[in-house]
């Protein structure tokens, strides 16, 4: 299993990047893990916050952009072929599929922040035929949107918890950084899952 916390310590900024691209573009890859526990290690003084959140958007639109461009270039055989391989239906795809297609642009842009649609409204907004500027000003905005409200809610969750997980770790031995971003990344999607359900 790949363990993020060791990625980003020996890669730094560039796992943030490539990992965070690679999700982005359809690939299965730790990409929520990898920017939550960024922002831990922005917490603890080992990265700089605004820099995980300014290669987090640029990563992330990058990643949509090219997932988006592969889909239009090979058609929507190939997605429904990829989709398969990780046991993505095709009733599922074509409900994803026609939710771009009603909704266009802010179909993109609420996908950033919907787990499982995330990463694949590039490849399925491509396969589509959206048109190429509606799609990259969309998910632009999706991105800087998303990514520091992800970042920022798991920092903020670092300055409330964090002191406590880290006598943990000196209680239950070396914690994989991994586990700290998972509790993180599942405590700042309730938080805001509770902000939207109270906002409607």
């Amino acid at each position: 299993m790949l363990n993020p916390g060791e990625l980003i310590s020996h890669w730094g900024y560039s796992a943030i990047l490539i990992f965070v691209l690679l999700g982005s573009a359809g690939v299965p890859a730790p990409e929520e893990s990898i920017l939550v526990v960024g922002e831990y290690l922005a917490w603890r003084g080992q990265l700089r916050l605004p820099l995980v959140i300014a290669v987090g958007i640029l990563s992330a639109s990058a990643g949509d952009n090219l997932g988006y461009w592969i889909a239009r270039h090979y058609g929507r055989t190939a997605l429904d072929r990829y989709g398969s391989r990780f046991f993505i239906t095709s009733a599922r795809l074509e409900a994803m599929r026609g939710f771009v297609l009603r909704w266009g642009a802010p179909a993109v842009f609420i996908a950033r922040f919907v787990p499982g649609l995330r990463v694949w409204a590039g490849p399925i907004a491509g396969a589509a035929g959206m048109p190429f500027p509606s799609f990259v000003i969309a998910n632009a905005l999706g991105a800087v949107v998303y990514v520091p409200l992800a970042v920022g809610a798991g920092y903020a969750l670092g300055l409330g918890l964090g002191e406590r997980l880290e006598r943990l770790r000196g209680i239950v031995g070396e914690l994989e950084y991994w586990a700290v971003g998972a509790a993180l990344a599942v405590a700042a999607g309730l938080l805001l899952w509770r902000a939207a359900h109270a906002r409607r």
